[in-house]
């Protein structure tokens, strides 16, 4: 769900730069290279985009600031930095709406990977231009119900903190859809494979798309159209989008704006959810967390931890293999998601594989499967937004999420062994003066988890604070020691690129939160929870069914919207059959990881076969295996709460 970061080798041992790199996978949120734009861009297009650019990096620094401050100010002072925590709340949600706006500039909307199945020619045409309109369509009415909002902000005149009133912070919305709407009309099909490039058309299928805004508009004027009406009729459209492409926010926000509007509530009620969920205190820790990781991933951190591994496990039989799921998993914690370690990763791993003698599939399943390992490892960023939603310590959770990830990643890396010993893949010797020199190498990488885990735990900082330390500890690290990043030349870009991925991301969160909001209003999670008490009435078949369930929603969803929908709906439902909160957590968070790998739909798939250019099909095939190991880890851990909750017995919580 992330574009790469950092020049690396691709499959074929060519370089591919960043910005390459970063076109790697179109529909995923990732262009592809034909879809540049044909003319070039004007003066004052040029001139938007650095200032959006500035603006988005210039709140994530101040969002890295302002918790460093307040630990500072803690220690000498004894007191905080006043409005520090809601400023920093508020530049999260200025981080997230505006990096959606360049996001949707950039054609790195989140979008549901169906559209590439569409054959390209006139049928791809159609649904590019029948996504941009609807995605329009839902911008549109967002941005009027961000408007709403802040204007009734405004006349209350909430205060934030440093004499800075809420309506202000509130104004990135309205902005921010609004742009978003005017650049997906711009723009329909930026994502298709075989984009025209002749103005006639062009121009066709803008003014096309532009009915989308227009119907916007209309409905916003007339919202009779919609109140009291049958859905079914939306519904439709509705699906069609979500399969033609249209980007997720739309689908999920324009949902969620279409059943409040059906009872004759305003749209801005969708915007209210989602400022709510934008400031929460321990929500700036994902942008933060995940600035962190794209520090690494410029860096040449991934040379140095694969150094590390392979002396020290490359002596074993798969050593190789193993090194890369650790690896891997590593990467995964900071980076966010599987999509950063499989995109930034990618090329320096499977060369190294085949290299080693690994068979071709063997690699391309592993890498595909390790993509998204560290899921359930602290600080990973999935845990964070559960237990922000679910309202359960973030601490248990980490502490939770320990063995069951180390048990995922270690049957993967068992699985390694086999292949070594199977395929005869080479070694690596044993030798302590490379481990160690290696150890020495590396020694500022390898203490990164132990930092984050000491500050939060030891009650130096907390969630937030702690990612902010990450986020300065890493660019320390790759800039002023190793002098990887050039603090003039890679930073900026670097920035640049995590607000981005960051607004994708929590563009879908948001609006996720107005669609949770409606579904609770509608009494779902009760009336689900008197269905399974009336049909269901063993602990084991619920979480048997609760497995299957978690896993067609890792098909259909990205795992953080996931979290934000599903969540509300599950939580009664363990409170009912007695499961441990943060036991019902982990096993969330595993079986979407495991829909990653799901054939022909999961997001891994999709990140790998344009990653390596493999066709889908044979990346399914190759993900197989490593889907049945992790699926038995999946079942472990489910029927297991020992290994999510003994650590947290031991420790007292």
């Amino acid at each position: 769900m992330t574009q790469s970061v950092g020049s690396r080798e691709s499959a074929t041992g060519s370089r591919l730069s960043p910005s390459d790199s970063a076109r790697s996978s179109p529909d995923l949120g990732i262009p592809t290279p034909d879809s540049r734009p044909s003319t070039p861009p004007s003066r004052l297009s040029t001139l938007l985009r650095r200032v959006e650019d500035a603006i988005g990096s210039l709140a994530l620094l101040v969002m890295v600031a302002l918790p460093l401050a307040e630990i500072v100010s803690r220690r000498v002072f004894s007191r905080g930095i006043p409005g520090s925590g809601p400023i920093v709340q508020h530049l999260t949600l200025w981080v997230g709406f505006l990096g959606a706006a360049i996001a949707a500039r950039d054609g790195k909307l989140l979008a549901l990977a169906t559209g590439t199945f569409i054959p390209a020619g006139a049928w791809r045409r159609a649904a590019n231009i029948f996504a941009a309109a609807f995605g329009a369509c839902s911008a549109v009415i967002l941005a009027w119900g961000g408007w709403q909002m802040m204007t009734i902000e405004r006349e209350a005149g909430t205060n934030i903190g440093a004499d800075i009133q809420a309506w202000v912070a509130q104004l990135v919305l309205p902005i921010s859809f609004a742009l978003i709407a005017a650049r997906l009309v711009w723009r329909p099909g930026f994502n298709a494979l075989n984009p025209s490039r002749e103005p006639a058309v062009r121009s066709l299928d803008r003014a096309v798309a532009s009915l989308g805004i227009l119907a916007g508009i209309v409905l916003i004027r007339v919202p009779s159209l919609i109140e009291g009406h049958a859905l079914w009729p939306i519904g439709i459209v509705i699906v069609v989008a979500a399969f033609a492409g249209t980007p997720l926010f739309a689908i999920l926000g324009g949902t969620a704006a279409f059943l409040f509007m059906h009872d004759g509530v305003t749209p801005a009620t969708v915007l209210i959810e989602t400022y709510s969920l934008s400031v929460s205190p321990t929500l700036p820790a994902i942008p933060l967390f995940t600035l962190a990781g794209f520090l690494l991933a410029e860096g040449r951190a991934s040379e140095r931890l694969l150094r590390v591994f392979r002396a020290w496990f490359g002596w074993i039989p798969g050593g190789t293999a193993v090194v890369c799921a650790v690896l891997c998993s590593f990467f995964t914690v900071f980076t966010g998601g599987s999509g950063v370690t499989i995109l930034a990763l990618g090329g320096v791993l499977f060369p190294a594989l085949l290299k080693d003698g690994y068979r071709e599939r063997f690699a391309l399943g592993l890498l595909t499967a390790s993509g998204s390992l560290g899921l359930l490892l602290p600080p990973a960023l999935p845990l964070i937004l559960y237990a922000v939603v679910a309202q359960i310590p973030i601490e248990d959770i980490f502490i939770g999420g320990i063995l069951p990830g180390i048990l995922l990643t270690s049957m993967v890396a068992a699985w390694g062994v086999r292949e070594g010993i199977v395929s005869g893949a080479g070694r690596y010797p044993f030798r302590a003066e490379e481990a160690f020199a290696s150890l020495w190498a590396a020694k500022w990488e390898l203490a990164i988890p132990v930092l984050v885990l000491v500050a939060m735990f030891s009650g130096l900082a907390t969630a937030v604070e702690a990612a902010a330390l990450t986020a300065l500890y890493a660019l320390i690290v790759q800039a002023l020691i190793h002098r990887d990043l050039s603090l003039r030349r890679d930073l900026p870009r670097a920035f640049t690129e995590c607000v981005t991925v960051i607004g994708g991301v929590l563009i879908i969160l948001g609006v996720a939160q107005g669609f949770t909001s409606y579904l609770v209003g509608a009494q779902v999670p009760a009336k689900l929870v008197e269905w399974v008490r009336g049909h269901i009435t063993s602990r084991l078949m619920f979480l048997l069914v609760l497995n299957l369930f978690l896993l067609a929603v890792g098909w259909l969803m990205e795992i953080f919207a996931a979290i934000v929908v599903v969540v509300p709906l599950i939580v009664p439902l363990g409170v009912v059959f007695g499961i441990h909160p943060v036991h019902l957590g982990i096993i969330f968070i595993a079986n979407l990881e495991l829909g990653f790998l799901t054939p022909l739909v999961g997001l891994n798939i999709f990140l790998a076969s344009y990653r390596f250019r493999r066709p889908v099909l044979e990346v399914c095939v190759a993900a197989l295996p490593m889907m049945a190991i992790l699926g038995i880890g999946v079942l472990v851990i489910t029927y297991v709460p020992w290994l999510t909750t003994g650590l947290l017995t031991l420790l007292g919580r």
